[in-house]
């Protein structure tokens, strides 16, 4: 078998998120059209102009990490440690104790700010108390490849260890790249996905300086509303999510079950302008067309996208643009697609991870899950946006989009086990 050929597919699911502390739980919710956006309980927000985001509730570090490395960890790294905990369970994988198995998997896991709790606990600490009372963990604490690192330790993973840093894109670069190593040849297995918890107040302040963030502060279950005229921004979630990917030979040689399979991984820059997207959407089409030529499909054969769908005029527009150009028109208008954003709210850089995690259980099911909020459509957005309620269809191949700032467009795209050509 020529390297190029191996294929990849998904064995194992673990999240983290707004919407439930594992993958059934979250994705019942997701079903069923449940909001995670509530009002900020992470600080006092009684000082920001937005008072709401979707965190993640009732999380105990300690049900996955003995108390002195919870204390070590920031949370958007306890968040990843919890997923990919579930994830290899879900998998039937553990190489912890075994080396020479552990040689061969890795893992790549993506984040947009990384530990910004941390960073801003020490600041706290070094105005308030001096230099001499930072925290020495402060730094591993906050740096964004912690994530990575402390699974590839906490679950012995030896194998090639990587962290992408491309904004709200993070995620589902690290999905794509780790798939990359599968189908070269470098390893068999991998651990991939992605974190983010940056519900500080500094973090909604920044936000909200730049007129991102939502601001229907008497309405949070309303406020993330993609592709609807009366959004008014995004709404900050945080959480993770982890997929364990494999040789697909590899699998069938172990039994193991296998939720669906990578076909295709498309990325592309705007090359336009820091936190917008270039107009018309050519840039975010090129990274669709480069999904599809990968997966060796044609826009027509996608039946279900999971849309960036951010909840900003900006995005959601583009994105139907670019959808367009890349499925065609005619595809494109008999193509069911939602934002589960509109629940989760926004992971950033974990977004990428959940939402993928989101369209594999939608190929598993056969269920598109619903853009809630979607009460007024705006003229510019056209399509089919599964307006809120699920929609059970045959889904064969589904296709997941990532856009960061700075330009970064990803497409990522699943097929249901047999359906990619050969």
């Amino acid at each position: 078998m020529r390297q190029h050929d191996r294929r990849v597919v998904v064995t194992g699911l673990g999240t983290v998120n707004p919407l439930g502390l594992d993958v059934e739980s979250s994705w019942a919710a997701a079903r069923a059209g449940v909001s995670g956006v509530d009002r900020i309980t992470a600080f006092d927000p009684s000082n920001t102009a937005t008072k709401i985001a979707a965190e993640v509730g009732d999380f105990d570090p300690l049900e996955y990490l003995e108390h002195k490395e919870a204390r070590r960890l920031d949370r958007y790294t306890q968040f990843f440690v919890a997923a990919t905990s579930q994830a290899l369970d879900d998998a039937g994988l553990d190489y912890r104790g075994d080396d020479r198995a552990a040689a061969g998997v890795g893992a790549v896991v993506g984040a947009g700010l990384g530990g910004m709790h941390s960073f801003i606990e020490g600041l706290d600490t070094l105005r308030e108390r001096g230099a001499a009372r930072v925290n020495p963990l402060t730094i591993t604490k906050l740096i964004p490849n912690m994530a990575a690192g402390y699974a590839s330790i906490a679950f012995n993973l030896q194998g090639p260890t990587n962290c992408t840093v491309t904004a709200c894109a993070a995620s589902a670069n690290a999905i794509g790249d780790a798939a990359e190593m599968i189908r070269r040849g470098i390893v068999d297995v991998m651990v991939a996905g992605g974190s983010e918890a940056v519900i500080v107040e500094f973090a909604v302040a920044a936000f909200n300086s730049s007129k991102a963030l939502s601001t229907r502060n008497d309405e949070p279950t309303r406020a993330s509303r993609p592709f609807d005229a009366g959004r008014d921004g995004f709404v900050m979630g945080e959480g993770a999510a982890t997929l364990i990917l494999e040789e697909r030979e590899h699998a069938v040689a172990r039994r193991a079950r296998i939720y669906a399979e990578v076909s295709g991984y498309g990325m592309s820059s705007d090359a336009y302008h820091v936190t917008l997207p270039r107009p018309g959407g050519a840039g975010q089409a090129r990274a669709m067309e480069m999904a599809l030529k990968d997966a060796g499909l044609q826009g027509s054969d996608i039946d279900y996208i999971n849309a960036h769908g951010t909840s900003t005029a900006a995005n959601d527009r583009t994105e139907t643009s670019a959808i367009k150009i890349a499925l065609g028109e005619q595809a494109a208008a008999g193509v069911a697609i939602s934002s589960t954003k509109s629940m989760t709210g926004h992971l950033l850089g974990g977004a990428g991870a959940l939402e993928a995690m989101m369209s594999v259980l939608a190929i598993r099911d056969g269920i598109a899950p619903p853009t809630i909020n979607h009460d007024d459509p705006d003229p510019e957005c056209d399509l089919d946006y599964v307006p809120n309620v699920e929609r059970s269809m045959t889904i064969r191949h589904a296709m997941s989009n990532s856009f960061g700032f700075g330009g970064h467009n990803v497409a990522l795209i699943f097929s249901a086990p047999g359906d990619r050509p050969h």
